[in-house]
């Protein structure tokens, strides 16, 4: 097939997505599929416009590459592409929105406040409304980012103002919601719609503190633990969750879950990515890996479910 990648991008994690693009790009060709790559850029939209290809690859990740704006675009355009439609990347993508559908699919979630900034005098009462309805510790995050740009644990009441800034730094909407201190879990989910099973649940147990950005992407950064240490039966339970979420937000082909299990072994969700990294160091690849599926393997059956 002629096939192209979409990688790069102008997000903040534009240097995940290029090591995605690398990764996925080498894995088509390696399948004998005709690839064209493209560093993707809103300004030159006609790159895409333009493309005659049988299938797109979305290498992006963030903004403008997950969040159903290219997505809606390829539609419009008639071009097929890999991964999940418009509705349920940007349904993923809003943290908030997506933490509504969880709940009422019966999946633990943290407790929660949005906050929008209206004008530049709304922090002050933003900062006070946080300190009046969450004991510390707490997370403070941008609605919609990736790979915990922008987000701070707040473990000191004089850390909140900042830690409010920096995240309106990356989206008007702020997400706050409790510190759940426990195992930090991720499942991978592939498949066609109704027929999706989830890999090998993996433990991260990052270096630094917690798994920020440099525990994700710098080598060494963090372990992962192919399958997670925890019973049969609370992996079955997670397992389950995991394909429910993917399935509540409408998600296709394949995504990954990341979860807390909590100090009581009660799994809470965080999100669902609808584009994983691809990268030599992601998660998806990990999982997939420890069931006997290589990367080459894997990206084709990502192809395959697409057509």
């Amino acid at each position: 097939m002629k096939i192209a990648v979409l990688y790069g991008g102008i997000s903040g994690e534009r240097e995940v997505s290029l090591s995605s693009g690398k990764g996925i790009i080498n894995a088509l060709k390696a399948k004998g599929h005709e690839v064209i790559g493209i560093d993707f850029d809103p300004e030159h939209l006609e790159e895409i416009i333009q493309l005659k290809v049988d299938l797109v690859f979305i290498g992006l990740h963030g903004k403008l590459g997950e969040d159903g704006r290219i997505q809606s675009l390829l539609e419009m355009l008639k071009i097929p592409y890999v991964g999940s439609g418009v509705l349920a990347s940007a349904l993923a993508m809003d943290k908030a929105k997506a933490k509504q559908i969880f709940d009422m699919n019966q999946i633990p979630v943290a407790k929660s406040e949005t906050y929008t900034l209206l004008d530049k005098q709304g922090t002050d009462s933003i900062v006070t409304n946080i300190k009046e309805t969450f004991q510390i510790p707490f997370v403070i995050k941008p609605n919609q980012e990736g790979s915990t740009l922008g987000l701070s644990i707040i473990n000191d009441e004089k850390e909140i103002y900042d830690a409010v800034n920096k995240a309106f730094n990356s989206d008007n909407t702020i997400l706050v919601e409790d510190f759940i201190k426990g195992k930090e879990l991720t499942v991978p989910v592939m498949g066609s719609p109704g027929n999706e099973k989830a890999l090998p649940i993996i433990e991260i147990i990052p270096k630094n503190s917690y798994y920020d950005y440099e525990s994700k992407y710098a080598h060494g950064g963090s372990e992962h633990i192919v399958p997670a240490k925890i019973d049969e039966q609370l992996t079955k339970q997670i397992q389950a969750f995991a394909v429910r979420a993917h399935q509540a937000l409408g998600c296709e082909t394949y995504s990954r879950v990341d979860f807390i299990l909590s100090e009581k072994n009660v799994p809470v969700i965080l999100e669902v990515n609808t584009l994983p990294g691809m990268t030599p160091t992601s998660l998806f690849p990990d999982s997939a890996k420890a069931v006997g599926i290589s990367y080459e393997d894997m990206v084709e059956q990502f192809v395959k479910l697409s057509i």
